[in-house]
């Protein structure tokens, strides 16, 4: 593993260019998230288990973007197996599935970047062609992922008007899929139709998404925007700052229940006390159309996340600490959720399988 290329933020162009994750010359190359807003960093990694490290560690982090990193993966897996047999490779390949899985529970779309590798996978008569097969389709499953993140972003952009104020929580833009976004896509795309927008961004606490790649993210591309504590999302919305609000999802079950960054429930509930609509843009594939939300693993994450901030201790030691990743927001509390294939309201059970049939 290598940091092959450090860029200092003052003399970066043409970043709304750069790709979160992509594969060139057999390696998989990612921007090192967590040394943002400070630097630009890539890493370039030649090793399967580099990526599953990445995916834990959050080097790379999103659901669109993990599922394609996990797809990486596996062309890296296969690349790394000495196998000769369509047998072996298989075996190995599962191998690599399993260790890059278990990486994060929550985000289906790591589960169905594999899954659809492997189905792929298991079409090869050869050890070569498998190599060809899985390879070529992670490469247009990071194409794929760009142009579904604009068709979503195109059907959002509807729902929002001229000089609105848009509330987004976490970080679900250009670095959080492989290019463009889900909810800042919708973002993006709300101004490419010639409206005018302003965002406010939460901080998004523990690992200050909101504040590190969101606000960094649309401060780089020119757009209007504030960043404020998520202690002061009731605030901005009682005193009329804010008009709409949009989020990203890590996964989505049939019957509408969100499963999104910690806090998105807190930034629900308040929308609906003061009658703001609240939004989630998600690709299909972050649909989970068999699980039930009872069952959905919520991620513990370690306590230092939360006892300090960097090198600097903000809480006295062997305190006892909670820091779920991610919290689940209920359909009641959801205006509409965007996808490529369209909008689906209430009620969502019907709304989501009227998408999924479009697609098919």
């Amino acid at each position: 593993m290598g940091h092959f290329s450090i860029i200092e933020l003052a003399s970066m162009e043409n970043t709304s260019n750069l790709r979160t994750v992509e594969w060139k010359d057999n390696k998989v190359i990612m921007i090192e998230q967590t040394k943002l807003p400070n630097e630009l960093v890539f890493v370039e990694y030649n090793d399967f288990n580099q990526v599953a490290n990445a995916i834990k560690t959050l080097i790379v982090r999103g659901a669109p973007a993990i599922g394609v990193s996990g797809a990486f993966g596996l062309g890296l897996s296969a690349l790394q197996s000495k196998a000769t047999t369509k047998e072996e490779l298989l075996s190995d390949l599962e191998d690599a599935r399993k260790i890059l899985f278990a990486t994060r529970p929550t985000a289906v779309n790591l589960g169905w970047g594999l899954e659809k590798i492997m189905n792929v996978a298991k079409t090869g008569e050869t050890a070569e062609q498998i190599r060809e097969l899985v390879i070529s389709t992670a490469k247009k499953m990071a194409e794929e992922d760009i142009e579904i993140n604009k068709a979503m972003g195109k059907n959002g952009s509807v729902l929002f008007d001229d000089n609105d104020t848009i509330m987004t929580h976490c970080n679900a833009g250009a670095l959080a899929t492989v290019a463009y976004g889900t909810a800042l896509g919708v973002i993006r795309a709300t101004r490419e139709s010639g409206k005018n927008v302003k965002v406010i961004a939460t901080e998004t606490r523990p690992i200050q998404q909101g504040s590190r790649l969101t606000a960094f993210e649309l401060k780089h591309d020119g757009f209007d925007v504030s960043l404020v504590p998520d202690t002061a999302v009731g605030y901005s919305m009682a005193n009329g700052l804010v008009n709409k609000v949009v989020v990203g999802a890590d996964r989505i079950v049939k019957t509408g229940h969100v499963f999104n960054k910690i806090g998105t429930y807190q930034v629900a509930t308040m929308a609906k006390q003061h009658e703001i609509p609240f939004y989630v843009a998600a690709p299909l594939s972050t649909i989970d159309l068999k699980t039930k939300s009872e069952d959905v693993i919520i991620e513990m994450r370690k306590g230092s996340e939360v006892t300090g901030i960097g090198d600097t201790k903000t809480a006295p030691d062997d305190i006892g600490v909670i820091n779920p990743a991610f919290d689940m927001t209920p359909p009641e509390l959801i205006s509409g959720i965007i996808t490529e294939k369209g909008v689906a309201t209430a009620p969502y059970e019907e709304s989501i399988l009227k998408l999924f049939e479009a697609n098919n």
